[in-house]
């Protein structure tokens, strides 16, 4: 019964998505009473939605072995935490959450939303409901989360193993939210085009919506990579698969789009460029969420492939984008011209960002595409960090660069004789960074110019606080200086890990040590040990540094349903790095296989990383108390008038 409710709550918001949509088309006219409509269509829709995912945990949560998609991706025995979690496993449980985050999101903006004129916030609600339209259609057409079974089975086919970690569990639904408030900017987007009205309400409307969307990226992203690097046991963070770059995507394009609106906002430029990098920012989500499901392409994430339904997802992309891309083609001699800047101005530091990020953009989209363009005429082509590590740095080394000095620019015009003093300041840093790298030897270019520009950017970094009352700056600007350092100290970490990493592969036997960066690891015992739904062969080793001795368990996991092996590492972590440690098979004479690597500060990784979005969090909040602080004033002064007319 709870599932049947479910799918009618679906069929239920899929009629008001409907209605969000033609009332919002017709609201383009200056409509109030069909305005008016979509607000609460909007509102309502995001609640059965709701409802509908909810009752599609609660069946995951009691094991419903009468529901084909339990049955496909759940165990009697599996943690609670992973039935409930398996129910965006797949790939109706994760489209219906999709949607359900899209409609939540149409909720918010028919709710709070104020700073758009009722024109263009019909046209934003069209086309969220346009969006929402397309998912729900995909859901009841194609892949029906509530479809039941003749015959309900005894036990269930389990959930994939590399799932059941509780990095992956959310993992997901970040990256979803990331994904989703790009839909968000890019209905506003299209509400703009449909009125001609790109101006600062538009970009004060968007923003926190891309900010938003940023942050959980970021941090889904992050999560992402620690996760394949501590669940997988290959001791890497980034691979370069095309399933990661089809998160990175969508990052990159919204990077470059925070950026650009933030310009918009703040001085009213670059009003066509914003339009596209919300369009652009959205389809690489809709990329991103093909790639994933359709099994386009071979990954260890692409988890619940299917061809013919990422079909389905294909079509909407090429729809949503294609008519977003002919609307603006339509109406871009509508919007009128931003404001004038300098070359040598903040803007137009901003500018070359942006363009260097949609540069990284487009390498990192043909990489990840060129192998299936090949194979479409039957050549089987590999493309990884050999093409990816350089072609990206050639743009991303001068795009640190522009960060060096971009900040510390005014608006509209300045000259660079103002800001000589501090980019001497950080090319000497620079300097002395890269002439330490080199004396202690052993590191790549590549590595040695991340390290270098890495120690410069976080002095820099910091630099527009100089001379400033600190109890008196702007949230938003501590926010873009936690933001830059963050990048700064993930910069430090990736590039001191590849250029001074090291392993060690050997087939040890009990009492056996090895040598390994700063550690001597002895293999003292192996013992089977039991979970709820695996069994696994646990080594026990101690690793001795300075006199102080730690202990390491790995495991290699055996799960029954389905059948599957897992490496579980066992990392040890210190200020200047980490030891990685895995178990493999029993080899020939008893002997066991052991990896171990020393990887020299890996974890600044994920902390910039949270630094970065700790920074996104810090000018979210201070936009949003600004706007608070400026809709009380505004409330005032109307008040005051309305006091003196009534006088």
């Amino acid at each position: 019964m709870i599932a049947e409710l479910g799918l009618a709550a679906l069929w239920m918001a899929a009629a008001l998505a409907a209605l969000q949509l033609v009332a919002g088309a017709f609201g383009v006219r200056a409509d109030s009473i069909l305005v008016d409509m979509a607000r609460p269509a909007a509102i309502v829709q995001a609640l059965l939605v709701m409802g509908s995912f909810t009752a599609l945990l609660y069946v995951f949560a009691v094991t419903d072995l009468s529901v084909a998609l339990v049955a496909s991706n759940s165990h009697s025995a599996k943690p609670f935490i992973y039935k409930v979690t398996g129910a965006w496993g797949s790939h109706e449980g994760s489209m219906l959450l999709w949607v359900t985050v899209l409609a939540m999101s149409g909720a918010l903006v028919a709710r709070f939303e104020r700073r758009l004129d009722a024109r263009s916030l019909a046209g934003t609600l069209a086309a969220q409901g346009a969006l929402a339209l397309g998912f729900y259609a995909f859901l009841l057409f194609s892949s029906n989360p509530f479809e039941r079974l003749a015959t309900p089975v005894p036990e269930g086919l389990g959930l994939n193993p590399l799932l059941q970690d509780i990095g992956l569990a959310f993992h997901p639904p970040t990256l979803y939210l990331g994904y989703v408030g790009l839909s968000v900017a890019f209905s506003f987007a299209v509400g703009a085009l449909l009125t001609g009205r790109v101006d600062r309400a538009f970009a004060d409307a968007m923003r926190p919506w891309v900010l938003g969307a940023w942050v959980f990226l970021t941090l889904g992203i992050s999560a992402g990579s620690y996760w394949a690097y501590y669940e997988l046991g290959w001791g890497g963070w980034w691979f370069w698969d095309p399933v990661e770059n089809a998160s990175l995507m969508p990052w990159l394009a919204a990077t470059a789009l925070l950026h650009s609106v933030s310009v918009l906002s703040s001085r009213g430029g670059l009003r066509t460029w914003t339009i596209m990098l919300a369009v652009t920012a959205f389809a690489m989500s809709m990329l991103g969420t093909f790639l994933v499901r359709s099994g386009i392409l071979t990954s260890v994430h692409a988890f619940a492939v299917d061809p013919e339904r990422g079909a389905f997802i294909l079509v909407l992309m090429v729809l949503y984008t294609g008519a977003a891309l002919g609307l603006f083609a339509w109406r871009a001699s509508a919007i009128a011209e931003g404001q004038r800047f300098a070359v040598v101005s903040r803007e137009g530091a901003l500018v070359v960002n942006n363009v260097l990020l949609s540069a990284i953009l487009a390498i990192v989209l043909f990489g990840t595409l060129y192998p299936v363009a090949t194979e479409a005429f039957g050549v089987r082509v590999s493309v990884g960090p050999p093409y990816f590590n350089p072609v990206s740095a050639m743009f991303f080394l001068p795009l640190v660069l522009v960060l060096l000095v971009g900040p510390l620019l005014r608006w509209k015009r300045d000259r660079l004789d103002r800001i000589a003093k501090p980019a001497i300041a950080a090319a000497v840093v620079l300097g002395a960074a890269l002439v330490g790298v080199a004396m202690l030897g052993g590191a790549g270019l590549l590595p040695a110019l991340g390290i270098a520009l890495a120690v410069a950017l976080g002095v820099a970094s910091w630099m527009p606080l100089k001379g400033r009352r600190l109890r008196y700056v702007e949230l938003s600007v501590w926010g873009m200086v936690l933001a830059h350092f963050g990048l700064a100290v993930s910069l430090f970490g990736a590039a001191a890990d590849s250029g001074f990493s090291k392993e060690t592969l050997a087939a040890s036997a009990i009492g056996d040590i090895m040598a390994i960066g700063p550690y001597e690891v002895e293999l003292t015992s192996i013992t089977p040990v039991a979970g709820p739904n695996w069994t696994a062969t646990e080594a026990t080793m101690l690793a001795r540094r300075g006199g102080a001795s730690y202990e390491l368990h790995p495991q290699s996991r055996s799960f029954w349903q389905p059948q599957q092996q897992t490496s579980e590492s066992a990392l040890l972590g210190s200020w200047n790095g980490q030891l990685y440690a895995v178990i493999g098979e029993q080899a020939d004479g008893g002997r066991w296989q052991v990896r171990l690597w020393w990887k020299p500060f890996v974890t600044l990784i994920w902390l910039g990383s949270i630094l970065i979005a700790l920074g996104g969090v810090l000018a979210l909040v201070g936009r949003m108390g600004k706007r608070r602080k400026r809709d009380r004033a505004r409330a005032r002064t109307a008040r005051q008038q309305a006091e003196l007319a009534a006088l």
